[in-house]
């Protein structure tokens, strides 16, 4: 029976070598710096053209963040991509033959996963506003400033869960193509449309991105957003409840299903 260390190793070997998984972390941090930055530069050329509202709570953290809608994308489907290819390719079953114990292996395999896609969310999220501050010019704010480095760290975080959340959907789901046909238009149309709509948006301030997002605000109701009813870690609260609900859904699944 393979020793947790090595199964540990086997799934980094896994991770470092498929090329998707590779490019789909390249892209989130590319993508979300260079559109933040863009973002940033359109804002601080625009300024003065802003309602007045947006204008007295205008946040610079958040918009330096500007590109995560995108970049958060990328992590989703990394996190599909990392479980949802063993089974996809058939691999699962080489696998658990590898590690009869279901449980070492899904969440070792999750555990280096999400390592790296914290290590690659912060990296994102430092760049990103440090770049956007730059480029937001006499708008900017600083890292020393009231709640930012929370905010600048829980980008980082937020980036990280996503891709955990994705995973252990993909854990129950056993699909790639099936997750990600779920998740993308989940996370990037239906959210975004009903976090719009008045009514709709009660709800909506409850799923994972909503809530998990809130952490990387440092002005509340940010540039004449309205509030959520928590605060920046009461919103990381609600999207960990998310990520371990899909975690043991997962586990569940493949505990309780043949290969």
């Amino acid at each position: 029976m393979a020793s947790v260390p090595a199964v540990l190793r086997s799934e980094w070997t896994k991770i470092r070598t498929v090329s998707s998984t590779v490019w789909t972390l390249t892209s989130a941090l590319v993508v979300t710096v260079a559109l933040g930055a863009a973002l940033s530069a359109l804002v601080r050329a625009t300024f003065e053209d802003m309602p007045p509202i947006e204008q007295a709570t205008f946040d610079p953290t958040v918009v330096s963040f500007s590109g995560m809608l995108l970049g958060q994308l990328a992590m989703v489907v990394f996190g599909v991509l990392v479980v949802g290819t063993e089974y996809s390719t058939g691999m699962i079953r080489t696998s658990l033959a590898a590690v009869p114990r279901r449980g070492t292996f899904l969440f070792s395999k999750i555990f280096v996963a999400g390592v790296l896609a914290l290590v690659v969310g912060l990296a994102t999220s430092f760049l990103s506003f440090f770049l956007g501050q730059a480029l937001l010019g006499e708008h900017r704010t600083s890292i020393g400033e009231d709640n930012v480095l929370r905010a600048v760290i829980g980008g980082g975080l937020y980036m990280g869960l996503m891709a955990v959340f994705s995973m252990g959907v993909a854990a129950m789901l056993r699909s790639t193509v099936l997750s990600l046909g779920i998740l993308v238009p989940f996370f990037f149309l239906i959210s975004q449309i009903l976090s719009a709509v008045p009514k709709a948006k009660e709800v909506a301030e409850f799923f994972p991105d909503q809530a998990g997002s809130t952490i990387m605000q440092v002005v509340p109701g940010a540039m004449g957003s309205d509030p959520p009813p928590y605060g920046p870690w009461g919103g990381m609260g609600i999207m960990l409840l998310w990520v371990t609900a899909a975690l043991l859904g997962g586990y569940t699944v493949l505990k309780k299903r043949d290969a």
